[in-house]
């Protein structure tokens, strides 16, 4: 069983441990994963070939205000009804191991493990951990970390487990221009490429469509934004009333709600502007691509801002705080790095030098070991 998610990072990392499981000979049918109804589960796990259950329940508001207390309590019930039904389920069909990938759909899974004495391993991604495996850690039978100096007990590095089609892209000459005609991109232009995460960020977002009001009279640029299914109506909305949409500017603008084929556009960009969540960071080392990062303000133990300054400080990306991610910002950024095809080609060597391709199979390796 492999628990946790709410976000696009914790589903791919717990599909790509179910992924190295079959691959190591485990039956599909017998890898479940298990998730929270409220997250993005349900559109990514599906067609996937696992079995899967989606929990009730919802993650703790960080505010200290009337509105967010009740929202806490309507949690915590939702969450020990989570529990008490895991509880009854692991009890009933007994697992062999529970794998954590985190987050606060994570919890109701490794609850039940701990209570009925059923492996618990716990596949800590962030360079702060969550709130759910500094909890269980000291009960867990092992801690599985990306990064050194977590602080949990006993814990072994293993990297970030990244889905197989990231391990294999190539930025070669003839890959980039594949890439690119799938993605319907110009091919001799330099790409950049930006993304939010799966439901998008809207400053992110915002400052883009000003970039691509800044750059729209250039024949020499070429924007791909995921938009994240969040907000992707109102900024295409947006982008129109802009005159963005139009089809009419020199720059080649191109917008999606989603990207499905991430390793295409890995291999298609010069330059990628992300968020620093664990699951992006890893995909981006192993892919070997530059990146700017801007760092989720408030996220948990400010764990993005400290996943971003190991890139950083290998000279992989360049950090952007989100308070001053503008389109004025964005573009003196960008175009430093795109007249400077030298440094792009050097931070995608040291964005590789930290890459973990194997993280996942090591990740199974500890599963498997204390499976009983």
């Amino acid at each position: 069983m492999i628990s946790g998610g709410g976000t696009g990072g914790h589903v791919f990392l717990a599909l790509a441990i179910a992924r190295s499981l079959r691959a190591l000979g485990h039956e599909p049918g017998s890898i479940e994963l298990v998730g929270s109804r409220r997250g993005q589960e349900a559109l990514l796990l599906e067609g996937q070939g696992f079995p899967f259950t989606l929990l009730g329940g919802r993650g703790i508001v960080r505010r200290l205000d009337s509105s967010s207390l009740r929202a806490n309590l309507g949690a915590v019930a939702g969450l020990v009804s989570a529990t008490i039904r895991e509880i009854v389920d692991l009890a009933r069909r007994r697992p062999a191991v529970v794998v954590s990938v985190g987050g606060y759909a994570s919890f109701p899974a490794d609850a039940a493990a701990i209570v009925l004495g059923v492996p618990l391993v716990l596949v800590t991604i962030d360079a702060v951990p969550g709130a759910v495996h500094r909890l269980f850690a000291s009960r867990a039978a092992a801690n599985a970390v990306a990064f050194p100096g977590s602080g949990l007990p006993g814990a072994v590095v293993t990297g970030v487990a990244v889905r197989p089609e990231i391990t294999e892209v190539d930025r070669s000459g003839p890959a980039v221009a594949r890439a690119r005609r799938e993605l319907e991109l110009p091919e001799r232009r330099p790409v950049v490429g930006v993304m939010g995460g799966s439901l998008g960020a809207r400053r992110l977002n915002l400052a883009t469509l000003g970039l691509a009001e800044r750059w729209r009279d250039r024949d020499d640029r070429a924007l791909y934004h995921v938009l994240g299914r969040r907000d992707a109506g109102q900024l295409r909305a947006e982008a129109s009333a802009r005159g963005l949409s139009a089809g009419g500017d020199r720059v080649c603008y191109r917008m999606v709600d989603f990207e499905s084929r991430m390793a295409r556009l890995y291999e298609a960009v010069d330059v990628m502007v992300c968020r620093a969540g664990a699951s992006t960071v890893a995909e981006l080392t192993v892919a070997g691509v530059p990146s700017v990062l801007v760092p989720l303000p408030g996220a948990p133990g400010d764990h993005q801002s400290a996943n971003a300054r190991a890139l950083v400080d290998a000279a992989a990306a360049v950090l952007v705080p989100d308070d001053d991610c503008d389109a004025d910002r964005l573009a003196s950024v960008l175009d430093g790095l795109l007249d400077d095809p030298g440094r792009l080609r050097t931070m995608g060597e040291a964005a590789r030098s930290l890459g973990r391709p194997d993280a996942a199979e090591r990740i199974c390796e500890i599963v498997v070991a204390h499976a009983r």
